[in-house]
């Protein structure tokens, strides 16, 4: 799995990239200043998690024996919420997503929790 995490990871911290450069440019003008905040924090926590997968990948390849997938599925369905929410609320609008946000945090602290225990174990 490390090879996958790897992947994972570059996948997002390149995307990452693309979607700041989108926002700096493309949304600029487009946006308030309130709402480029808001994705440029998606944006910011991506770019993070995308390094925390790059750890897990790590760390799968340091501790063998310990398990960190769950770690890499809670920081990738972070991303995918926390993140993803945030972009979605700013291009389209749509307040309710707002809702889903906060379990993405919850998925960002629990992989966090997770490899911490993993590396501790390990």
């Amino acid at each position: 799995m490390a090879k996958f995490w790897w992947l994972a990871g570059a996948l997002f911290a390149g995307l990452g990239v693309a979607a700041g450069a989108f926002g700096a440019h493309a949304l600029k003008a487009r946006l308030s200043p309130d709402l480029l905040q808001v994705f440029e924090t998606g944006v910011r926590y991506q770019m993070y998690h995308a390094l925390g997968l790059l750890a897990v990948a790590a760390a799968n390849e340091r501790w063998p024996h310990a398990n960190f997938n769950l770690a890499g599925w809670l920081m990738l369905a972070g991303i995918l919420l926390f993140s993803g929410s945030l972009y979605v609320l700013c291009l389209t609008g749509v307040r309710a997503l707002g809702a889903i946000t906060p379990i993405g945090g919850l998925c960002f602290l629990a992989g966090w929790a997770v490899m911490a225990w993993g590396v501790w174990k390990g």
